[in-house]
């Protein structure tokens, strides 16, 4: 019998890894050009990769919006993406909103409001509120709450949140 094959003529899978993909990713406005395992997501890239660790695994699952960043200003869950069908694209993680020393309107708001408790959530709820506001859909209470459902709190800080996006939205005047 040779090694490769098992009673019953079963073959062994081959334990060689598959040939990793180039990607070019601008993110906080470095390009980054890596070498990655298909199925690497945007949030391991960012975590393991560039080792911007703001951005939480939660449930790796795609359900608590923990894991929340901006890509060409739209926000999405990284742990579903995979980066290489993100190549050549511009990233945005909560480290990458304050300009020089400044935080982003959204983030101050946070604090200014005590929106957090824990704080695990806290990148993914503020790189959510940036493209929200950005969007222009929400005016209301009840529309910023139907709009950030897909950002779980498991701490329920959701009435300091809402009340500092709405805080970043009227300093901001609907601007990114």
């Amino acid at each position: 019998m040779s090694p490769s094959s098992f009673p019953g003529g079963l073959e062994r899978k081959s334990t060689s890894k598959p040939a990793e993909i180039p990607v070019r990713i601008t993110v906080n406005g470095q390009e980054h050009r890596l070498a990655i395992a298909p199925w690497t997501t945007l949030l391991d890239v960012l975590r393991d990769h560039l080792d911007l660790t703001g951005t939480k695994k939660g449930c790796d699952h795609g359900q608590c919006g923990a894991c929340t960043v901006l890509v060409d200003g739209r926000r999405i869950v990284s742990c579903l993406t995979l980066a290489v069908i993100k190549d050549g694209a511009e990233v945005t993680t909560v480290e990458g909103l304050a300009t020089d020393g400044v935080l982003h309107p959204v983030q101050q708001a946070f604090i200014d409001h005590d929106a957090f408790q824990c704080g695990y959530c806290t990148p993914g709820q503020i790189c959510s509120s940036v493209a929200l506001i950005a969007e222009g859909k929400a005016t209301t209470a009840d529309e910023i709450r139907e709009l950030m459902s897909g950002n779980i709190c498991r701490c329920g800080a959701y009435t300091n949140i809402v009340a500092a996006i709405q805080q970043a939205m009227a300093s901001m005047d609907g601007k990114p």
